[in-house]
């Protein structure tokens, strides 16, 4: 098997620390421990911490991005976009009921306390937001195309506001140490949509 290149290591071993933990309470030391690498090769591989900060939330909504289009955009996964779409937010519900307290997702963690202090990470999280919500606005648009949903529909509207319930509802899960807010959220994602389904 292939070894990973050590930058990715870095940025893998990145993303669970802060998950975990926040962009700045991670040290360089205890990170580059993490992945069995000198304190002083972290500027060989990222001009700075700005940067490096850029880096992860660029290749943490990358992965974000394939991981959207495998479960929402794959017909192997069920012909019916609207089932594909609720099978993976009902995922998220899951994974509040078995983490209680823990971020399901980086990008909203980091959003919050990265956004006032970098403009290059903000940037990142745009862009990568952005593409979430355009995999969510491809999904209406083949239920549309299917005839499941009215040709009225307004899909980058309601994709817009899927991803901004969810984060919304996921900050006060973590923050409440309950599923319920992320749960309800998908209810009530699941009821709008099905109300305009044909």
């Amino acid at each position: 098997m292939k070894k990973k290149p050590t930058k990715a290591c870095i940025l893998e071993a990145a993303e669970s620390l802060m998950l975990e933990q926040s962009f700045h309470s991670v040290g360089l030391k205890q990170l580059l421990d993490a992945v069995k690498v000198p304190k002083g090769s972290f500027y060989y591989y990222f001009e700075s911490k700005d940067q490096f900060g850029a880096e992860l939330i660029h290749h943490y909504m990358k992965e974000g991005s394939a991981f959207k289009r495998e479960m929402l955009l794959n017909p192997e996964r069920g012909a019916d976009p609207l089932q594909r779409l609720f099978l993976y937010l009902d995922g998220s519900v899951d994974f509040m009921k078995k983490h209680p307290g823990k971020y399901p997702c980086l990008a909203v963690k980091l959003a919050s306390e990265v956004s006032g202090m970098s403009e290059a990470m903000r940037g990142e999280l745009v862009t990568g937001f952005q593409q979430w919500i355009g995999i969510y606005q491809a999904a209406l648009d083949e239920a549309v195309e299917a005839g499941l949903l009215p040709a009225d529909f307004d899909t980058a509207k309601e994709a817009a506001l899927i991803q901004d319930h969810w984060a919304g509802a996921a900050q006060r899960s973590v923050t409440f140490l309950s599923p319920e807010p992320v749960r309800l959220t998908v209810e009530h994602i699941k009821t709008r949509i099905q109300n305009r389904r044909l």
